[in-house]
């Protein structure tokens, strides 16, 4: 069969164009080994730069998001701050107001009733003021006036010696009963005399008085302080020695002028009775108050004090 030129040309035609759709449908045809490799490391290329590129946009969504809820929660904590802070400026205003509404009263008040002094048992608000209990370091150090000291005070402001409880009657003018009272309580005498020359009751008296006003500004319940001995005549003395040679026979005991003051014992108020273990206030707690008065007494040149360990006791004597 003769073909003609025309239809030559046709079927080249189409020879070619089926061609180029089997290559433009699968590239790799045709291709050499180095070419599928170019293409393949291209390809990969291409891939690995798609993935990198779909991280970083991963990370900048998340930081964006990160950063969005961190100014979320900075805005929520800066309205909170702002309530707290606008509560505080109602809770400060109206506690203003009410120190002035009480200031306003207290005012009317002062006027109403005059001026008031300072008090050392209430505070400027009217409240109750309360103290702490401060003691002294050491009792034998704060209280050493040994009987050669005290003695001289003895003698300067005392009465010359008595020889026994007839004589002390007699010489009243010159001496005071001492008995139990608000501030203070005698225990029974075995070895002295109810009698002190007033400089030394006055003493007494107020040792008694601050002792239960630095209870009461310390909250704790009011006791007495209890006292020992007063008074000795010199046959007092001399029979004391009998018993111990330490006594001095020119003891201050025998000007009228010295006291002695238990550190162990106190009498309770509410009870009427000595103090007992079963009570409220340790007696460490009482012995560092009374400690507290006579060291105050003691700095202001009113007293000599010798502390007594044997004797379980505080040896005042008037200065």
């Amino acid at each position: 069969m003769k073909i003609s030129e025309n239809r030559y040309l046709q079927g080249f035609c189409l020879i070619v164009v089926f061609l180029g759709i089997i290559r433009a449908a699968v590239p790799r045809v045709g291709m050499s080994a180095v070419e599928r490799k170019t293409t393949d490391s291209i390809q990969f290329l291409n891939d690995s730069l798609q993935a990198v590129q779909d991280s970083i946009q991963a990370v900048q969504d998340s930081l964006e998001n990160e950063k969005r809820m961190k100014e979320e929660a900075e805005m929520e904590a800066r309205e909170k701050a702002a309530e707290e802070a606008e509560k505080q400026a109602k809770a400060a205003e109206k506690q203003k107001e009410a120190k002035a509404e009480e200031g306003k009263n207290a005012s009317e008040r002062n006027v109403a009733n005059g001026p008031t002094k300072a008090s050392r048992f209430f505070n400027a608000d009217g409240t109750p003021a309360r103290h702490r209990i401060v003691s002294v370091r050491s009792y034998s150090d704060a209280f050493p006036d040994l009987q050669e000291v005290q003695v001289i005070s003895a003698k300067k402001w005392g009465v010359t010696p008595v020889q026994d409880r007839a004589e002390a009657e007699s010489r009243k003018a010159e001496l005071v009963y001492v008995g139990s009272n608000p501030y203070f309580f005698i225990e029974p005498l075995y070895w002295s005399i109810p009698y002190l020359v007033p400089k030394a009751a006055v003493l007494l008296q107020d040792i008694g008085r601050n002792f239960l006003d630095s209870l009461q500004v310390k909250g704790l319940p009011s006791h007495k302080i209890i006292v020992t001995s007063l008074l000795r005549t010199k046959e007092e003395v001399a029979r004391m020695k009998h018993y111990n040679g330490n006594v001095s026979e020119n003891s201050c005991h025998m000007y009228g002028t010295t006291f002695d003051i238990a550190y162990n014992r106190y009498l309770r108020v509410e009870e009427d009775r000595p103090y007992s273990k079963q009570n409220t206030v340790a007696d460490v707690r009482l012995k560092q108050i009374l400690s507290e008065v006579l060291d105050d007494l003691r700095k202001e040149g009113r007293c000599w004090v010798k502390y007594e360990v044997k004797q379980g006791c505080f040896h005042a004597t008037v200065r």
